[in-house]
């Protein structure tokens, strides 16, 4: 595929893309005529990523090494898209973090930081980004999680920001279902990736049933969003969990427990521990 040809299909913003499902999307988008913004905050992975996407699908990808975290990052995100002459006409919002642990063993400024990058962050991009993507007849994609439709006991935080990501998304396709955009939520379960290591968690709490290969959670959020679809959740277990969190909340918070603390035995050892250290 030529880079013309691509250009043609319009500039896909990744955030988040050095690795696991941010790069399985670039790589998504690439293969089906798109070129791909990456961006992330390691130059190295986003040069590795770039170099696979060139040489399975002949495209060059766009590389921006960027902390969205740091303080007017996203303002200054399209100041440079705008001095490059780049204007996505799809924005796909990827990065985002997690903790795992009682919320009270956690720090309180690293879980405020988890609400700024997967909440805030996300929104102010979407927003500055937004007129581009109407004026394209292109598309918002972001990427949420099954733990968005319930609490999450062990990550509060993070699950309650998912919750918002659904939210946000959702009221936004509403406010343009008169118009060519499409906006889908991207909606995984457990994806074997370098989160769970990044945000403290053991893998082996997570049944494998949930399980999903990231190129297939990409491929189905790329199809998700292009077909516009409001949410798109990959799995049938996975889904099967957000009916049950969606229809019986009781059942599925004890659920999402005992998959982070173990067992019921462990957890109620677990229950009297954290009683004696309170």
């Amino acid at each position: 595929m030529t880079q013309s040809s691509a250009d043609e299909r319009g500039v896909a913003l990744v955030t988040g893309a050095s690795s696991g499902i941010g790069a399985a999307l670039a790589l998504a988008f690439a293969r089906n005529g798109h070129t791909p913004i990456l961006l992330g905050r390691s130059e190295r992975r986003l040069a590795a990523v770039a170099r696979r996407i060139s040489a399975e699908t002949g495209c060059q990808p766009h590389v921006l090494p960027m902390d969205l975290a740091a303080p007017g990052a996203a303002k200054e995100l399209c100041e440079s898209l705008a001095k490059a002459g780049l204007r996505p006409r799809y924005v796909v919002n990827n990065a985002g973090a997690g903790s795992f642990g009682r919320a009270d063993k956690l720090g309180i400024e690293q879980q405020c930081a988890l609400i700024d990058l997967n909440c805030r962050v996300l929104t102010e991009v979407t927003l500055r980004l937004l007129p581009g993507a109407i004026e394209q007849r292109g598309g918002i994609l972001n990427v949420g999680s099954v733990g968005g439709f319930f609490p999450g006991p062990g990550m509060a935080v993070y699950f309650a920001t998912k919750a918002y990501v659904q939210s946000f998304t959702q009221a936004l396709r509403d406010e343009f279902r008169a118009s060519p955009l499409h906006v889908t939520a991207l909606c995984p379960g457990p994806v074997p990736t370098r989160f769970q290591a990044n945000a403290g968690m053991v893998a082996a709490r997570i049944p494998p049933i949930l399980h999903r290969d990231v190129d297939q959670v990409a491929l189905a959020g790329y199809d998700g969003l292009m077909r516009n679809r409001a949410v798109v959740v990959p799995g049938i277990f996975n889904l099967l969990m957000v009916l049950v969190g969606l229809i019986y909340q009781r059942i599925a918070v004890p659920l999402v427990r005992r998959f982070h603390f173990g067992g019921s035995r462990r957890s109620a050892v677990e229950r009297r521990k954290n009683l004696r250290e309170a």
